[in-house]
């Protein structure tokens, strides 16, 4: 009944801001437009129709906002009025009260604010789906006055979130039950994956956690600023971490003012996203303009300043060797490896012929090599491949949505900012110096320094292990070794009886023989 009430809430929304009229409105048969004008009576309208979008989209809650911000960075799908408004839906979703945030602060610390910060700016600087941003000063543990920034979780967000998720646990099942190509899509998996991501950023801690990873993961690569955590002041629902000043991403024009070099900023964006999935293993998975700035800085100046990590996506080492090579074999045009390491990972039917599964993916992928980024849509790349994969089986892997999302978020930033940036020849020589380091010696050193302790600790304890091992064989077998005996001697007991079996089975027929002859004579 619960999903039926949410469907229906979802439909009045539809109704009520005219999104059907915006989806009829589209079509080409005269009594589907005439449909349309019908459904517009006794509605108000007036609004631009990008505007109602991202109004409805707000009002569904917080899932239907993330599916906005993903669509955001898609400007070449969408006409440009509802992109600009989708736009805002990063970083001004309206609001909670600043009373409401503050008794959160309170909450969470037991104390009065004014004890816990020396300022807090009750006016929010930024506000999302999940959670809203206000500045504010501390004194650190040094006492050391400190600008932060303190991100207070909205309220009553677990019953909506786990609301829709019911509702798409639900639409998944139907779409298993009804279609098989569904079933192979794995949506109930997907669902689950979501239902993860959504789950980890209502804890704030665990967004505490996931900067402070990435923050030792980019320490030495000078291309990104990721902020400090101030583990004294964290808790599940709001977070403390030092404030950053920079220029938005979107806002390229004032960034080329400042004289920041913009094709370099695209290609670095390209390096940091390839450094974290396939270095790391471990990649900020909500990368939309509203979570990215630049630095203007003179120290930091033309660097990235990432934001909000309560979505991270991991890889486990078999993932990032297998779609490091698969990149490798796409940027080399080696298509035929390509089919095969589909075909080893078990991702389409063993029985595939690997020539027609080669030539699919030359259909697909030969046409955009060559060309900047302007002139390639990945949005069309995905769906070709996905036409193809219906062909063949192929099986969705969950664990790769967020990687196939941050790398859509990726484009619509490079898009962004420089167009006529070549995706292909900014990311083929990282990655083939990321898999000289996996498969050359260097990976080879790594291993033995990271097995070094163990190693040492081990050591000092062969002498003794080996002495206790020649003592016990010469007193007493070992289990091994005893279990080996008993069996030797079961076998022989089984032998011998054989053997003598044998024998008086040839003795009697002898002797039965030399019976007959006597009587024969």
């Amino acid at each position: 009944m619960k999903h039926w009430a949410r469907g229906a809430t979802i439909v009045w929304v539809v109704w009520r801001n005219g999104l059907d009229q915006l989806l009829l409105d589209g079509l080409q048969k005269p009594g589907l437009r005439w449909l349309a004008r019908a459904l517009t009576l006794g509605r108000r309208l007036h609004k631009p129709r990008g505007q109602r979008l991202r109004e409805a989209l707000e009002q569904l809650g917080p899932i239907f906002v993330k599916f906005g911000q993903v669509l955001s960075t898609r400007r070449d799908l969408l006409p440009p009025d509802i992109a600009d408004e989708l736009a805002l839906l990063q970083d001004r979703v309206p609001p909670f009260a600043a009373d409401v945030a503050v008794a959160t602060i309170e909450r969470a610390f037991r104390r009065p604010i004014a004890e816990v910060f020396e300022h807090f700016e009750r006016v929010p600087v930024a506000s999302a789906s999940i959670a809203q941003v206000h500045f504010a000063t501390l004194r650190d543990r040094t006492g050391q006055q400190r600008e932060v920034a303190v991100k207070v979780l909205r309220p009553g967000m677990l019953p909506v979130i786990e609301k829709d998720l019911s509702l798409m646990r639900m639409m998944a099942s139907w779409v298993e039950r009804l279609s098989a190509d569904g079933r192979r899509l794995k949506p109930r998996e997907v669902v689950a994956e979501f239902d993860n991501y959504l789950h980890d950023e209502l804890d704030l801690v665990r967004e505490a956690a996931n900067a402070a990873q990435l923050r030792r993961n980019m320490a030495g690569l000078d291309l990104v600023l990721i902020p400090e955590i101030f583990w004294d002041y964290c808790h599940p629902e709001v977070m403390v971490m030092q404030r950053m000043d920079g220029v938005p991403i979107s806002q390229v024009e004032r960034l080329r003012a400042a004289g920041v070099d913009i094709p370099k900023l695209a290609r670095d964006g390209v390096t940091i996203f390839f450094t974290q999935v396939f270095r790391d293993g471990f990649f900020h998975a909500d990368m939309h303009p509203g979570n990215i700035q630049v630095s203007l800085d003179p120290v930091s100046f033309g660097r990235y300043i990432s934001l909000d990590f309560g979505i991270v996506g991991t890889l486990t080492e078999f993932d990032k060797e297998y779609l490091a090579q698969n990149f490798t074999a796409f940027f080399r045009r080696d298509y035929k490896r390509v089919a095969e390491l589909h075909i080893e990972s078990g991702w389409v039917p063993p029985e595939t012929r690997v020539n027609e599964l080669e030539a699919a993916i030359r259909t697909v992928c030969e046409p955009y090599f060559d060309r900047p980024l302007k002139e390639i849509s990945l949005g069309m790349v995905l769906m070709r491949l996905f036409q193809t994969s219906r062909r063949f089986n192929v099986e969705i892997q969950p664990q790769l949505v967020l990687l196939q999302k941050t790398l859509l978020n990726i484009e619509g930033l490079g898009r962004q900012l420089d167009p006529d940036l070549d995706l292909w020849s900014t990311a083929k020589p990282f990655l083939e110096k990321w898999m000289l380091e996996q498969m050359g010696p260097q990976r080879l050193w790594r291993e033995l320094r990271a097995q070094a302790p163990h190693y040492a600790q081990m050591l000092p304890e062969l002498p003794l292990l080996l002495h206790q091992y020649l003592r016990q064989r010469r007193t007493e077998p070992a289990p091994l070794m005893r279990e080996l005996l008993e069996a030797q001697k079961r076998t022989n007991r089984l032998l011998q009886s054989l053997i003598y079996g044998g024998l008086g089975f040839v003795l009697g027929l002898l002797v039965m023989q030399w019976l007959v002859r006597l009587r024969l004579f």
